[in-house]
């Protein structure tokens, strides 16, 4: 713009001064206004491009703004992705030393109970070997002048068991105590005395023959009249304290064997004492203390 009013003022003063100077002058001024026109020309030429350039580079500036404002949206994207990471592998620290601490203490319970299950078997070895050792001493005392069918002394799972028959113990039909029980059951006592912690129990049993008279009911009332039968001698006459003595009836039921014979009969007509540790005998064996002496 200041190109063109310099020109047009150009051009006035030399209209003013054209009657004042001489043709050849004149030519001058025309030929020097010509270059000029052609300066301006190519000036406005230079002005267009330069705007082109400056369009251009306005466009080109736009787009690396662009550009950087995606790159920095990503970076703070990946930021934030790698602070999530970041915490994730926090918490899988943490999960990670929670699921050690639980496996630690996993493995720790199975060595306790691993510990536990050698000491019950500790215990469990030594009360069968009590037992076999009782069982032994019962045999001994009782093997002489009685047979075989009438007494029968066995270890089962952590009791001694001893069966005897109804004819060796008792009269025919009857709760009372023969003379021959009287010798079994003093034998008995003295093993009995011998084992303070022990508990017996006496349960008596009976054939399905039905019994009903003035004292007896049915053989509910038989079986146990013959278990406090053998419990008041064993109190009585051989001194063992009745706090460790328990009496129980079975009646016909637990049979040995079928009752449609006369020798069936005869295996169920029996009288079970069971000799077995007291509760806290038995916690006693699952002492530590007391295993490791084992």
């Amino acid at each position: 713009m200041n190109i063109r009013i310099t020109v047009a003022l150009g051009l006035i003063l030399v209209v003013g001064f054209s009657s004042c100077v001489t043709k050849k002058q004149f030519q001058t001024i025309e030929t020097e206004l010509s270059r000029t026109k052609r300066d301006l020309s190519v000036a406005e030429e230079n002005l267009s491009i330069c705007q082109g350039d400056l369009k251009a580079a306005n466009a080109s500036l736009n787009l690396r703004k662009e550009q950087y404002d995606d790159i920095r949206d990503q970076l703070t994207d990946a930021k934030s992705q790698r602070d999530k990471q970041v915490t994730q592998v926090g918490n899988l620290t943490t999960l990670s030393k929670a699921a050690s601490d639980n496996i630690a203490k996993t493995l720790q319970q199975l060595e306790q109970k691993d510990k536990y299950i050698q000491l019950v078997q500790a215990a469990r070895t030594k009360a069968d070997s009590i037992n076999l050792a009782l069982a032994i001493n019962l045999k001994k005392v009782l093997r002489d002048g009685i047979e075989d069918e009438d007494i029968e002394i066995k270890v089962d799972k952590t009791v001694v068991m001893i069966n005897l028959s109804d004819k060796m113990l008792y009269k025919s039909g009857s709760s009372d105590l023969s003379i021959k029980a009287n010798n079994v059951l003093e034998k008995i006592a003295a093993i009995i005395q011998s084992r303070p912690d022990y508990e017996v129990m006496v349960e008596g049993y009976t054939d399905n023959v039905p019994i009903s008279n003035e004292r007896l009911k049915d053989n509910w009332d038989l079986s146990v009249m013959r278990a406090t039968s053998v419990v008041r001698s064993l109190q009585n006459n051989y001194n063992v304290d009745p706090n460790r003595l328990i009496a129980a009836g079975r009646g016909e039921y637990n049979r040995l064997a079928p009752n449609d014979t006369e020798a069936g009969k005869a295996i169920n007509r029996r009288t079970r004492i069971i000799i077995l540790p007291k509760l806290d005998q038995f916690y006693d064996l699952l002492d530590p203390e007391q295993a490791v002496k084992q």
